[in-house]
């Protein structure tokens, strides 16, 4: 399959599973890989034949949610930051100025 070894699972499951209009479905998959990229609709078929999902949008519906995931990494971290652990530094630090005195 040109898309990806995703889309190669996700026909071979779909028969079996009773998946109806595959050819169209897997025609859509097509089209948005020539959109969007093939390693993202790849990236959804995969956990799509996983899963079972063969309905009509639920390809959508996954590349849908793929989109909304944040992945952490060097440029994006999921970590707040450090700021709240400076100002309870300060407060333990006053605390001990004020029993030391």
């Amino acid at each position: 399959m040109g898309i990806g070894p995703g889309a190669g699972r996700w026909l071979k499951e779909a028969g079996p599973a009773g998946g109806v209009r595959i050819r169209a479905k897997m025609a859509r998959a097509v089209e948005r890989a020539t959109v969007i990229g093939s390693d993202q609709v790849d990236q959804a078929l995969g956990p799509a034949a996983t899963a079972g999902r063969f309905a009509d949008d639920d390809l959508l519906s996954i590349l849908e949610h793929l989109a909304e995931v944040v992945r952490a990494n060097e440029a994006h971290s999921v970590q707040s930051g450090t700021i709240a652990w400076q100002a309870l530094d300060q407060q333990s630090t006053e605390t001990r100025k004020l029993t030391e005195d």
